[in-house]
């Protein structure tokens, strides 16, 4: 992550030797001799400023709870001299992000750098996130990962086609969401958006909440009522869980998609419908044996994948975050810090119930009962060898790549592996 840094030291050399060190880390390092000459440069302020506790003047202190003062999110990381570990506690609490002790050891520097560049770029898009989902209401994909702006480009692409869709993916990845996403950039984003779970669907009700029915057509229809797909006329249909769909309820519904029309029982008219399709599952339905061919290749005009969370690892501590925060307001908490070693520790995690259970985790964080598990130390799932190594190998490339921003070959040099062998890897893992 390359950014602009203040560097305020009034030694000379040192000041210098710290601003190589930073570009030489691939950051824009300007240097300052005093307090109040960095704080003067604020008018366009850095992404960072590191700066010497002890200075003729104003000292590191003094610049910290100025810079506070003002309405910038703007991490400061002081360099303490030895004996100074008493003033440091204090920058801690002024809301300084690190502090190092000299002598330090500057590979350590850079690393601390670039966590609190990396915890900004987090707060910053949770920000961004909350003001979207507080001033606009629209459905908000969490993430920066490979794996999710893969999967905005593709919602992006399909949106705004009049095509239905099949969405697959494992529990918890956020299906529904994807669906709602495809709702809100298409065509009839004004139009309703009425989601059915298929497996709930009650034992022999499941025509009539489909395609309504007609007063009299069974007894104690008293009045005429409008299904489902009526209800959805002129927006969107999300058929949840699809795959358990009762077979005969599938015949008639492949039949209203067809003739985009749908005939309440009891009724000899048709009524036309005017709806986008969508359909989730968490199986491959070419395969499910209970599934009508024909009725997957009428949903599928287009598919579209949810990637598990653990393809997206650079992502959990901003969604994790994310949910954290907006749990915390809703119970009137304050907003949870999320430290860096809880930060390891979530992306370590195997989270088989994927956004779901993240969600979960981050709400039980926010009430301060979240707790990692001791035994969780690999993140990896259970299983057989084979299947945890695999895990392991999947999780590793998928963050090399978003640490690559999909450069296959430096990921491939960073993994020590051939292009073409790393190529093989991600087809079999649903990396592509």
């Amino acid at each position: 992550m390359t950014a602009r840094l203040f560097v305020v030291e009034d030694d000379d050399d040192h000041r210098a030797a710290l601003c190589d060190l930073m570009q030489a880390a691939g950051h824009v390092a300007t240097g300052f001799a005093s307090a109040a000459a960095a704080l003067a440069a604020l008018t366009d302020p850095p992404d960072l400023i590191l700066t010497d506790l002890r200075m003729p003047g104003m000292d590191g202190l003094g610049l910290l709870r100025a810079i506070r003062t003002l309405p910038l999110d703007l991490p400061v990381v002081l360099l303490t001299g030895h004996g100074d570990i008493g003033h440091a506690v204090q920058a801690i609490r002024a809301g300084a992000e690190d502090f190092l002790e000299k002598p330090y050891d500057a590979a350590h520097l850079i690393a601390v750098v670039a966590r609190a560049l990396s915890a900004r770029a987090t707060r910053a898009e949770v920000g961004r996130l909350q003001q979207v989902l507080a001033e606009r209401a629209e459905v908000t994909l969490l993430g920066q990962s490979r794996a999710i702006r893969a999967l905005r480009d593709r919602i992006a692409a399909l949106a705004p086609l009049d095509v239905d869709v099949v969405i697959s993916g494992e529990t918890g990845t956020g299906k529904e969401l994807a669906a709602r996403a495809l709702h809100a950039g298409g065509p009839r984003a004004d139009g309703p958006f009425v989601a059915i779970n298929c497996a709930a669907l009650p034992d022999g009700m499941a025509e009539f909440i489909l395609f309504g029915h007609a007063a009299g057509a069974f007894p104690g229809a008293t009045t005429a009522r409008a299904g489902k797909l009526e209800a959805a006329h002129g927006g969107t249909l999300m058929l949840d869980e699809v795959e358990s769909m009762p077979p005969p309820v599938q015949a008639k519904l492949l039949r209203a998609l067809q003739d985009r029309s749908v005939e309440r029982l009891g009724e000899n008219g048709l009524r036309p419908l005017d709806l986008r399709v969508i359909a989730t599952t968490k199986a491959d339905l070419r395969d499910a044996p209970d599934f009508r061919p024909d009725l997957y290749f009428r949903l599928a005009g287009a598919d579209l994948r949810t990637p598990p969370l653990r393809e997206a690892g650079e992502d959990i501590p901003l969604i994790f975050a994310h949910y954290a925060q907006l749990a915390a307001r809703r119970y009137g908490r304050p907003d949870p810090v999320v430290p860096f070693a809880l930060e390891q520790q979530l992306k370590r995690r195997a989270w088989p119930g994927n956004v779901r259970e993240l969600k979960a985790a981050a709400e039980a964080h926010a009430l301060g009962l979240f707790a990692p598990a001791a035994t969780d130390d690999t993140g990896l799932p259970e299983g057989t060898l084979a299947e945890r190594v695999a895990a392991f190998e999947a999780r590793e490339i998928a963050a090399a790549l978003d640490r690559h921003r999909d450069n296959t070959l430096r990921a491939a040099e960073k993994l020590g592996l051939p292009r073409r062998t790393l190529n093989d890897k991600m087809r079999r893992y649903g990396l592509t």
